[in-house]
Parts: structure tokens; C-alpha cells; sequence
């Protein structure tokens, strides 16, 4: 515990750190009281670089977390710790001794290989330029190649979703809904893309324009961020998604986490069934 009331906890990894950091914000999200201060080793694979975190844990003492696969490495970690008698936790032995008993194999233990430069890393470089080129409803003449398109009004998060997606591999593009502003009935009418409506309560969208509007200091018209505008803009949008049958999820109260979850199962559902 630091002079300050807060506990230290030191993430370790021999890659990105990615994957544990992602596992310790998940569970310290459930501990609001609670003062942590963090301490970041990434790459650390070589005995000296494992030399300079054993003389973090020494100034700062606190939990270790750690995904290292070389033995080699994490052994003067797991000594350090009983010496210094603080707790130590590998964040990947649970599910690699889980995979190898059901495999009845062990793992390659090859540093990284998550982020290979493979044809999963180059389709999601491909997904993310071409949610780049069609987001907010550009290169219509090219949208319907994607694999998933969202419909919705101005702030309803289509863009941070789009690019979540991406990220996963999926090729997404987006059509925001302006007041009266036609789209080609033939887009909407294509048959690969799973379409998807996002909406948001009117209050809370109003809310979000208009503090955007503070925030970039732009000048647009008053119906933007007036309530009663934007409720018959989502109320619009609705009829939209009901004329065609798309799923709608309403972000009001999802991270683009969440709503990029929903959406994939979505996508999945649809081409369980197809198949």
C-alpha cells in the first residue's frame, strides 16, 4: 500500500500487456472504493529486464499479475514474490492447464503469437480501412460489400462501433439518418449486409448533442439538439428499421462493448440460420 491509502498492483507481460490489463480492469471495475495504483512492465523478456521489475516490486510493493509463458523468465518473478511475501498470480495458468488436460497436449508457449502477422491480422487492417472509407454513409457505391451496415441519427455511437468491429475483423459501414434526407432504397435493400438500427432515448441524446455543440463550439440549427426534434428524429428512425425488419439495439445505457457484442450475435444468428 502506497503512502497515500492506495494498494499497488504490477501488471507483467512478456508482450503487449494487452491481454492482462484487460483481466485486471475487469475485476477491478467491481472494487469502487478501492485506491490502486498501477504499475505497467511491459516486455519483459530477458533476465535483466525481469531484474528491473523485481526492483519495482521491492520499491512498491503490492499483487502481481502475470502472463509469461517462459519458465525461464517467470521463475525469478514467483521467487521474488515468496521472498518478498506478496501475492502472484499467473492470469493464463488456469485456462492453459484447462486447454492442455482437454487437449491432452501442451501449448507452444511461443511469446506473441496472439499478434501474429497472419491473414487474421491482415483481414482486420482490411476491415478497418473499409469502415474508414464508408463511415458516415461515404462510398455508398461500394457499402454494400460490408458485412454489417448501421442505421442511426447523429450520435448514436455508430462510428466507435463500426471501428470496434473492425477490430474483431467484421467490415462495417454506417448511414447516419438526417432529416429529410433520402437513401437509395436499393442499398437498404442488399442482401449481404446485416443491417442494424441504433437508437438512444431522446433525452439523453439531446443531452450528448448539446454538449457537443458546447465542446466544438459548432453552430447548427436549433432542431438539432431540441428535444422534441430529436424525439421525432428517433421516432423517424424507428419507422425505418420497423419498414425493413432490422434488429434495433438501443445504446443508452451500453458501452460500444456491449452494443459490438450484441451485434455479432446478431451477424452469428443470422448465418447459423443461413447455414
Amino acid at each position: 500500500m502506497t503512502a497515500s491509502g492506495a494498494f499497488n498492483l504490477h501488471l507483467v507481460s512478456d508482450s503487449s500487456g494487452e491481454t492482462v490489463t484487460n483481466i485486471a480492469r475487469a475485476c477491478l471495475v467491481q472494487y469502487d472504493e478501492v485506491e490502486v495504483t498501477e504499475h505497467f512492465w511491459w516486455l519483459v523478456r530477458t533476465p535483466g529486464q525481469m531484474a528491473r521489475v523485481i526492483e519495482g516490486l521491492k520499491a512498491a510493493p503490492g499483487l502481481v499479475i502475470f502472463t509469461l509463458l517462459d519458465a525461464k523468465i517467470r521463475q525469478p518473478l514467483e521467487t521474488a514474490c515468496r521472498e518478498l511475501k506478496i501475492p502472484c498470480v499467473s492470469a493464463l495458468d488456469p485456462v492453459m492447464q484447462a486447454l492442455a488436460a482437454f487437449f491432452k497436449r501442451q501449448g507452444l508457449a511461443e511469446i506473441g503469437r496472439q499478434h501474429a502477422l497472419d491473414e487474421g491480422y491482415f483481414e482486420r487492417i482490411d476491415a478497418m480501412h473499409f469502415g474508414m472509407q464508408h463511415d458516415d454513409g461515404q462510398s455508398l457505391a461500394t457499402m454494400a460489400e460490408a458485412d454489417i451496415i448501421l442505421v442511426g441519427v447523429s450520435r448514436t455511437s455508430k462510428t466507435p462501433t463500426c471501428m470496434y468491429l473492425a477490430n474483431r475483423g467484421f467490415k462495417v459501414g454506417n448511414i447516419p439518418l438526417v432529416p429529410h434526407m433520402t437513401m437509395p432504397d436499393e442499398l437498404f435493400a442488399a442482401p449481404k449486409p446485416l443491417f442494424v438500427g441504433l437508437t438512444r432515448e431522446p433525452r439523453s441524446l439531446t443531452d450528448i448533442r448539446q454538449s457537443r455543440l458546447r465542446i466544438m463550439n459548432e453552430e447548427r440549427s436549433v432542431s438539432y439538439a431540441d428535444v422534441d426534434s430529436v424525439r421525432e428524429e428517433v421516432a423517424e428512425s424507428r419507422r425505418l428499421f420497423t419498414k425493413y425488419g432490422w434488429p434495433v439495439i438501443d445504446v443508452t445505457r451500453r458501452s460500444i462493448e456491449e452494443t459490438a457484442a450484441s451485434i455479432v450475435q446478431l451477424y452469428n444468428q443470422r448465418h447459423a440460420t443461413a447455414s
